[in-house]
């Protein structure tokens, strides 16, 4: 892993527990208790599975579906280390993949959502870049196309790109 300036970072994550590992530094680092982080990647890069990961690393319990058709799912950390005792952090999970009209934010109540402290997952953000709010933390991920190995697929390319104070902080955490 490879810091390359203070507002980027890239990485490569071989297999998924080099995944899992990622996640659990995130899930060590306090601005992520109330950041937005967007996902970017093709179908299949690996969004949810990172996904899965972090939540699980912040304490959510139970089964952790994807958001395609329902476009946001709600969760809650009931023993997240960001948080004090007993008081859970809440996380929405969207993934705007089927997001196609603006009007949809508002009808929605995305913007409410948004607002409320917690963590936001967004997959899919160019698909509702015109109504998102400010993101702290980009993460893009790619299937490593160096990887020769076609029984262990699961390597992948890394790129963190923060835009925020609590983005920075974010990346200090992985680095």
């Amino acid at each position: 892993m490879v810091a390359t300036g203070p507002q980027t970072w890239q990485g490569r994550w071989a297999q998924e527990a080099d995944t899992l590992a990622f996640a659990q530094r995130l899930a060590m680092c306090p601005s992520l208790a109330h950041a937005t982080l967007a996902l970017h990647g093709d179908l299949g890069a690996g969004k949810t599975t990172f996904v899965r990961h972090l939540l699980r690393s912040l304490g959510v319990r139970g089964r952790i579906k994807s958001p395609t058709y329902a476009v946001v799912e709600p969760h809650s950390a009931i023993d997240c280390p960001l948080m004090p005792p007993g008081e859970p952090l809440s996380i929405w999970h969207f993934d705007f993949y089927r997001f196609n009209d603006p009007r949809e934010w508002e009808d929605a109540g995305f913007r409410e959502l948004f607002a409320q402290a917690g963590l936001k997952l967004v997959e899919w953000p160019e698909r509702a870049a015109a109504v998102l709010p400010p993101i702290d933390l980009d993460l893009h991920i790619d299937p490593d196309p160096m990887n020769t190995d076609p029984e262990h697929d699961d390597a992948r390319q890394v790129r963190a790109v923060a835009h925020t104070p609590a983005g920075r902080l974010l990346l200090a955490a992985i680095a």
